[in-house]
């Protein structure tokens, strides 16, 4: 295999460091290049970070000179990751995919492009054939790809059996989302300590809509939408790591409870036979222990890129219920992320 050499946006950042950690060893990237804000640029980046990762930070990048995120100061790389915030990942992103560099990233503000993949490799691969459709190069040197947020990446995940198997004609979510996911320094603790907040900004209209673009289908060069309403509500709760979701869903074709778990566990993946390095052995788990999952026991499962499934029974109201969870800032950020590069690899878009 090829080594590739990566550049990564945002580096300083939270998500910019879960990169950092998740890319150490990788067997085909190597970080060469690091990208922040023009305040952070000129410095060793053991000295622009401000490093919360519990792991220590690798030395392979603790003397890389942090550069602006601009894209002619990255021209020895093959592809960038970007950890960017949605505040400035538009333009910049923009600005790398326009000098014919692909980006893969973690930010929101391509994902409903309808010529951008909004991307989970076990779910809906195909979708990497849109890179076609794309016209930030003449010659498609440069395209973007995106991975979803980190709530629809399990609820699709846990969707997607019922989806192909039942059809599905209604979904009601509540998520229980990790501190990580807001960023550092995050939430205030007298806000979150032994409290519940109920609402957190722009999350819910993402986990309705992304889902339905990943379960979409690709014809003619466009992804037609599943369609089916998503009710979401997002909470933040006193948890370090791991999103965790209360889902109950209507199914178009009724089922019992054996089948519907029969169909859960026996799912297979799609990329199983790809041997990509961060896909985990089993993307799917489901438990028969009613107390499971749970963020603390099972978050970090398959370094941290499975998504676990528990406690499902027949709903009162609607068809089935079931608990969901997954690693937020792995799975559902850096290294869904990775992932995905390594999709595009094994499919000849990074050469």
């Amino acid at each position: 295999m090829t080594s590739f050499r990566v550049g990564l946006l945002g580096a300083t950042g939270a998500v910019g460091q879960k990169f950092i950690r998740f890319l150490e060893n990788h067997p085909w990237f190597q970080i060469t290049a690091l990208g922040a804000s023009k305040r952070s640029a000129g410095k060793p980046y053991a000295e622009a970070s401000n490093w919360i990762e519990s792991t220590p930070m690798p030395e392979s990048v603790k003397q890389l000179e942090v550069l602006e995120s601009k894209s002619d100061l990255f021209k020895d790389v093959d592809f960038v990751f970007s950890g960017l915030d949605s505040s400035v990942a538009t333009e910049i992103e923009g600005d790398f995919a326009k000098a014919g560099i692909p980006v893969i990233s973690n930010a929101k503000n391509y994902r409903t492009d309808p010529t951008v993949p909004l991307l989970i490799p076990e779910i809906n691969p195909d979708h990497i054939d849109l890179i076609h459709e794309q016209r930030f190069t003449k010659d498609g040197s440069g395209w973007i790809v995106t991975n979803p947020n980190c709530v629809a990446v399990p609820l699709t995940t846990s969707l997607k059996p019922l989806y192909d198997a039942f059809g599905i004609e209604s979904v009601v979510v509540t998520s229980m989302q990790a501190i990580s996911g807001a960023g550092y320094p995050g939430v205030p603790s007298l806000d979150i300590m032994g409290n519940v907040i109920p609402f957190i900004g722009g999350e819910e209209s993402k986990i309705r809509q992304e889902p339905l673009k990943l379960l979409g289908k690709l014809k003619d060069g466009a992804v037609r939408y599943a369609d089916f309403p998503v009710q979401a509500t997002a909470t933040r709760v006193p948890v370090i790591n791991g999103h965790l979701l209360s889902v109950t869903v209507s199914l178009k074709r009724k089922a019992d409870q054996d089948e519907i778990i029969n169909v859960m566990k026996s799912w297979g993946s799609p990329i199983h036979d790809l041997d990509l390095p961060s896909t985990p052995k089993f993307p799917l788990k489901v438990f028969d222990d009613p107390r499971y999952p749970q963020p603390r026991l099972h978050a970090d499962s398959e370094g941290g890129m499975q998504t676990a499934i528990g406690r499902i029974r027949k709903a009162q109201v609607m068809d089935v219920s079931y608990i969901a969870m997954a690693h937020n800032t792995v799975r559902g950020a850096a290294g869904g992320a990775v992932l995905n590069a390594e999709l595009l690899v094994r499919k000849g878009f990074l050469k």
